[in-house]
């Protein structure tokens, strides 16, 4: 069995087994999940000291059972399509979860998938979570550029999860707006001016639009205003939702690393779901 190992250093999560079981534990308490059936979520991937405690809220508010997380990233350029890991299985301190191998065939059959050699934070940094609270589900790992492709993904993982009968939930992963210099971004110049700016317009007009899953104008804003670095991701999370019946997002929670630790650039943070 081929085991995709960790990429990541450790300051982005926990190394051991104790000590990850220990930060989820401690991000846990500053959560407030509410259980419900659902689609599909909206997550950010930072460092867990940034964004975990969003992201985690999300994987926790997921009433089960679940057979399969679909965790979908996004760092692409628009013309990149859509790719998939091909590995058994990805390394977690908290052991392997193993690889949906049939769903990923059949989505071969159905679209055009490259291959994902490549490490990606926007994947990995989720996959402990999803071990801690579903132990025993399996997940695919899949990246999608912010075009008309990721659209197209999350309907036709819609179309195989229905014909497969499998309870099937997509998360899509993207960070907000990147504002400040370390960026090259600063529209609204620096300090409290900026991060209401961001907070109350910029990452707000996308965190409703995908609200509303309005998603070609969830795109196009991202695009435009440089509000998401993975619109693809999220994307393709809620046209899965739209497809399986959803009416709408909730958003959990939005907060910016400036919040975390203030700092002249910072990127803001939304956790979402799509009920069923």
């Amino acid at each position: 069995m081929e085991t995709r190992p960790r990429s990541l250093p450790s300051g982005w999560y926990p190394g051991g087994r104790t000590e990850t079981e220990r930060k989820i534990e401690a991000l846990w308490k500053k959560t407030s999940p509410r259980p419900e059936r659902a689609w599909a979520g909206i997550v950010p991937h930072a460092g867990w000291d940034y964004s975990g405690r969003a992201a985690l809220e999300v994987i926790l508010s997921v009433r089960g059972p679940v057979d399969t997380w679909v965790v979908v990233g996004g760092h692409l350029p628009a013309r990149a399509g859509v790719l998939a890991a091909s590995e058994d299985a990805f390394e977690t301190p908290l052991g392997p979860l193993p690889a949906d191998r049939d769903l990923l065939g059949r989505l071969r059959a159905s679209l055009t998938v490259r291959e994902d050699a490549f490490p990606d934070n926007t994947v990995e940094i989720q996959l402990p979570f999803i071990k801690y609270a579903w132990p025993d589900c399996s997940v695919l790992w899949l990246r999608a550029a912010p075009s008309e492709e990721a659209i197209v993904l999350g309907e036709t993982l819609a179309r195989l999860a229905a014909d497969m009968k499998k309870k099937v939930v997509v998360l899509g992963s993207t960070d907000l707006t990147h504002y400040g210099e370390s960026y090259g971004f600063t529209p609204m110049g620096r300090g409290e001016r900026a991060v209401k700016w961001v907070k109350e317009k910029n990452d707000k007009k996308l965190i409703d639009l995908f609200l509303a899953l309005d998603i070609p104008a969830a795109l196009k804003a991202a695009a435009e205003d440089s509000s998401a670095c993975s619109a693809g991701g999220a994307a393709t999370a809620a046209a899965y939702a739209r497809a399986r019946g959803a009416k709408g997002g909730t958003l959990l929670s939005y907060y910016t690393s400036y919040d975390v630790f203030p700092h002249e650039s910072f990127v803001g943070y939304a956790g979402i779901l799509f009920p069923a």
